[in-house]
């Protein structure tokens, strides 16, 4: 019983110098901004997470948007699920398509400008506070948008705007100006073994 007490004892006094030092960490950070956050990587789960994040934002009754650079007239499931919050989401879809469908450059170009005349028309709107441009690494990795204005413009964002960027092969100067950037790793994909898109999963 000894033992036990003992074990009890040296636990909470470990947990209670964890939690003091915690609570000095979380106190000492007093800046609060707009983000950039990146999410990248050759894992599966970047999209998804983006829209996690704008799920908590809407429960928080922020209006957000969302522009889609590359995916084409998908129905997808979080689309469905988020066009039940009305006016407080503005959703657009620009894309074409992947870009082995399009098999058109200028096309997609043009398509990718389009998309982000409106980003900055989102941009721009005072009452949006979190914006997700889904797949716009991939957009820049194909070079259908100038990088360098395309990551000055987003630095420039308003000091109380979030912006979430998903897509592979995040350019490096965009990974330079987040503000945080997790890179989603590939441990192993059912897709390997013959698994197709399932509704409900990947879309």
């Amino acid at each position: 019983m000894t033992n036990e007490t003992d074990d009890a004892a040296r636990y909470k006094a470990k947990m209670a110098k964890r939690k003091a030092l915690q609570d000095a960490e979380v106190a000492s950070k007093t800046v609060e901004k707009g983000l950039l956050i990146v999410n990248t990587g050759p894992g599966k789960g970047k999209s998804t997470a983006a829209f996690g994040l704008m799920l908590r934002a809407l429960g928080h009754g922020w209006r957000v948007g969302v522009v889609q650079f590359i995916k084409g007239a998908w129905e997808t499931g979080e689309r469905r699920a988020l066009d039940a919050f009305g006016d407080q989401i503005a959703w657009h879809t620009m894309g074409e398509g992947f870009t082995w469908e399009t098999q058109d450059k200028a096309r997609d170009i043009a398509a990718a400008t389009r998309a982000f005349e409106k980003v900055k028309e989102l941009m721009a709107d005072e009452s949006i506070r979190l914006i997700v441009l889904d797949e716009l690494n991939i957009a820049l990795r194909y070079d259908y948008l100038p990088l360098a204005e395309v990551v000055a413009t987003l630095q420039a964002r308003r000091p109380d705007l979030h912006i979430v960027v998903t897509g592979r092969n995040a350019k490096p100067e965009l990974i330079e100006a987040a503000d945080l950037v997790t890179e989603m790793t590939l441990v192993k994909h059912h897709f390997t073994a013959g698994v197709k898109a399932q509704e409900g999963i990947e879309f």
